[in-house]
């Protein structure tokens, strides 16, 4: 059966930054601006050691999923549905980031780096549309590992608060928990 190209493209989802609260301005440096497409941003450690990571690095790669547009941090980012054209201008502007920022040999390169990483994001979609995703990052025998977790509302119940309504789903919560208020004293 061939399926009309709308409604493949209406299946298609990719992930987006998003902000349920201010906490991210605290954690990292920068922060991702809400609305921006999304990539795992593992590649951003890969050559880094985890001693060598602190303050807001460290919240980065513990949590963080990077921003194409701003290189910034998100903690949170939401699966939505996405275009051909979509995917398209991720995977330029990710590429030329890739360029850019990253030290990608060529345009090639980057491009398939990039394919890499959008088909990684699509991987990780598979849940409804509006479910929200996060990340924890560890190092492990000298390879980045990733624990995904997914948040979604709970059937039947109507949406009041973005703490209220979601659910986790996938491997249990990282033990350790970040000090947001403690954070914010400091700074102030």
């Amino acid at each position: 059966m061939v399926r009309p190209a709308d409604e493949s493209a209406a299946r298609m989802k990719l992930l987006r930054t998003i902000m349920l609260d201010p906490s991210d301005t605290f954690v990292f440096d920068p922060p991702a601006e809400p609305g921006e497409w999304a990539v795992s941003g593992a590649f951003c450690f890969w050559h880094r050691e985890s001693a060598s990571l602190h303050g807001k690095a460290r919240s980065a790669f513990r949590s963080g999923f990077l921003g194409v547009n701003s290189l910034g941090w998100s903690t949170l980012v939401q699966i939505v549905a996405a275009s051909e054209d979509d995917c398209t201008a991720l995977r330029d502007l990710l590429a030329k980031q890739l360029l850019t920022h990253f030290g990608a040999p060529d345009e090639a390169a980057a491009r398939a780096a990039a394919d890499d990483e959008i088909a990684f994001v699509q991987s990780l979609c598979s849940e409804p549309q509006d479910s929200l995703v996060a990340v924890h990052r560890t190092f492990e025998n000298g390879e980045v590992r990733e624990q995904f977790r997914t948040l979604r509302p709970r059937a039947g119940t109507k949406p009041a608060r973005a703490f209220s309504f979601f659910e986790v789903e996938g491997e249990e919560e990282p033990g350790e928990a970040v000090d947001l208020i403690g954070m914010a004293e400091r700074k102030g």
